[in-house]
């Protein structure tokens, strides 16, 4: 397989993401991260396309933690393999187990949002002992039945678009217009087509039938999450066009979510983070010290 590098004078320009690279070894590539800070693990995943660039917004909010947050191979300034039919579930299974296990994580916080859910819901249903909480987010867990013709399109542009417009698709799941400096950092880890191989593959590697990749430990994920019995919180946004409600079948699967305040957070989309870092990061730091108590009656917004 070719293997190519982000030249990192594309990050150069970039002044609200000041935090220090770090990478270990994953199957001869290099995985990017970045760890911030002291306390309590939290381990932060982002989904498509986006990087770890997504979470700055958390770090000050979060400061008294250990903050975590890797680039999936393919993204941000990890390795990128050239060709999307490299890439599967398996392999970005594998690389996060790899990333636990390397930096010895345990007792940790996960935060999942997006193909962050997807996989990092996998990882806690094969590990559920390295996890002492759960954060979910505008993510899904599917077990592998027909796709809706929305989201079927969407596999379909991925799979013939000849070059992801990466900025535009990150300006399409948010609520909120996203300034110029914000989408060009979005970009920074794509100068090339050859480089987006990961963003266009993830779409395609949706499990669309019950034997396709990844349904085995999705399903494993659920029955995991259907008996958890440590702190978890559903936070999803209010103008997801694209998993927007899914927060009912977390709210159902998960027993322990009823333990916690139902949170939407107003006026945004998908990459909630984006939009809304600052005031997510503050209700995480409350959930972690046991400070969001439920109310029956109330859904706060």
């Amino acid at each position: 397989m070719e293997i190519l590098k982000t030249d990192l004078d594309r990050f150069s320009g970039i002044k609200d993401f000041p935090y220090k690279e770090n990478y270990i070894e994953f199957n001869s590539m290099q995985m990017h991260y970045i760890d911030e800070g002291q306390g309590e693990i939290v381990l932060a995943l982002h989904g498509e396309p986006s990087w770890s660039y997504l979470y700055r917004k958390f770090i000050p909010e979060l400061k008294d933690y250990r903050f975590i947050a890797p680039d999936l191979i393919g993204f941000g300034k990890s390795d990128k393999i050239v060709g999307w039919k490299n890439y599967s579930l398996e392999l970005h299974f594998k690389s996060l187990v790899n990333l636990i296990d390397t930096l010895e994580l345990n007792a940790i916080t996960l935060i999942v949002q997006d193909w962050g859910g997807i996989l990092g819901l996998s990882v806690l249903g094969e590990y559920p002992e390295k996890f002492k909480r759960v954060i979910v987010m505008n993510t899904f867990l599917p077990k592998g039945k027909p796709l809706n013709p929305f989201f079927r399109l969407w596999q379909n542009f991925a799979k013939y678009h000849p070059s992801l417009p990466i900025g535009t698709i990150l300006q399409k799941g948010t609520y909120n217009k996203l300034s110029k400096d914000v989408i060009q950092a979005y970009k920074a880890p794509f100068p090339t087509r050859k480089h987006k191989g990961g963003a266009k593959a993830f779409p395609l590697l949706v499990p669309s039938k019950p034997n396709d990749q990844g349904v085995e430990r999705i399903l494993k994920a659920r029955e995991v999450l259907s008996k958890w019995n440590k702190p978890a919180l559903v936070l999803f946004s209010d103008k997801d066009k694209i998993l927007g409600g899914l927060e009912k079948f977390f709210y159902k699967l998960i027993p322990t979510s009823s333990d916690q305040e139902k949170i939407i957070i107003k006026n945004a989309g998908h990459f909630l983070q984006e939009e809304k870092g600052e005031e997510i990061a503050k209700y995480i730091d409350r959930f972690i010290k046991g400070q969001l108590k439920a109310d029956a009656n109330k859904v706060n917004t």
